[in-house]
C-alpha cells in the first residue's frame, strides 16, 4: 500500500514537473516575440537601430550595438518625430516603425515586411497627397521608391519615409493618419514599378514652395498641385 501511494506521488511530480517546464517554453517564446532593446542591451536589433538612426540624422553616436545614453536619447527623438511613446524604448510599435521586424517567425517574415511596406507607404502618400488625383498619389509613392534605389538616399521605405526632414507629413504627425483604400492602392502600384513621376526624387507645391534650390531642380511633370522634378 505504502509503496503504491509512493509511486503514485512520484508520478504525479513528474507531471508537474512537465507542466512547469511546458509553461517556461511558452512563456519564453512569448518573450522572445515582445523582446524589445532598452538602456543596457547589446547585440545585433541594437546594432540595427543605431545603424537607421544614424542614417536617418537622429544618432550622433558609434554604431557599438550598445544600448546607451546616446541611443536611447536618438530613440526617444525618433519616437517624439513620429508620434510615438517617447520613452527611450525600442518596443514593437517603433521597431515596426524603423522598419526592424522582431517577429520570430522566418516563415511570414517576408509577406509581413512587404504589407509594413504597404502600409508605411499608404501612410505618407495620404498624408502628403489625399486630395490629389490618382496618379498624383502614385507619384509621390514612385518618390520615394526612386529613393530608396539612389545612393544618395537610405536604401529601405522606412530608411525615406523617416529620413529626418524629408517629408512634412512625418514632421506634422500626419504619417499617423490611417490610410484609405486609394491611398493603399497608390501605394502598392509604387512598389510594384509604376512610375508616372518618371524618375523623380523630389516634388513640391509651386503655390506654396520659397525654398530656392527645389525650384532649381529639372522638372519631369506637374501632376495636380505637385510639381515633380529630380
Amino acid at each position: 500500500m505504502l509503496k503504491n501511494r509512493k509511486k503514485k506521488i512520484t508520478i504525479g511530480t513528474i507531471v508537474l514537473i512537465i507542466i512547469a517546464i511546458i509553461i517556461l517554453i511558452i512563456l519564453s517564446k512569448n518573450n522572445s516575440v515582445e523582446a524589445l532593446s532598452k538602456y543596457g542591451s547589446r547585440g545585433s536589433e541594437v546594432t540595427q537601430i543605431q545603424t537607421k538612426l544614424k542614417r536617418w540624422g537622429y544618432y550622433n553616436g558609434n554604431v557599438d550595438g550598445i544600448y546607451g545614453t546616446q541611443t536611447v536619447n536618438a530613440v526617444k527623438y525618433f519616437q517624439r518625430k513620429n508620434g510615438l511613446t517617447q520613452d527611450g524604448i525600442a518596443g514593437p510599435a517603433t521597431l515596426k516603425a524603423m522598419g526592424i521586424y522582431n517577429s520570430g517567425s522566418s516563415s511570414s517574415g517576408s509577406s509581413s515586411s512587404n504589407s509594413s511596406n504597404v502600409n508605411l507607404l499608404a501612410r505618407l502618400i495620404y498624408g502628403e497627397a489625399r486630395g490629389e488625383p490618382y496618379t498624383g498619389q502614385v507619384a509621390v509613392g514612385a518618390v520615394v521608391m526612386n529613393r530608396v534605389k539612389s545612393s544618395s538616399f537610405p536604401n529601405s521605405i522606412s530608411g525615406v519615409v523617416y529620413q529626418s526632414g524629408a517629408f512634412d507629413a512625418v514632421r506634422d504627425g500626419q504619417i499617423n493618419l490611417s490610410p484609405d483604400t486609394t491611398a493603399k492602392k497608390a501605394a502598392q502600384d509604387a512598389i510594384n514599378g509604376w512610375d508616372p513621376s518618371y524618375g523623380a526624387i523630389y516634388y513640391f507645391n509651386p503655390s506654396t514652395a520659397t525654398n530656392k534650390w527645389i525650384w532649381s531642380r529639372p522638372m519631369t511633370v506637374t501632376i495636380g498641385r505637385h510639381r515633380f522634378c529630380k
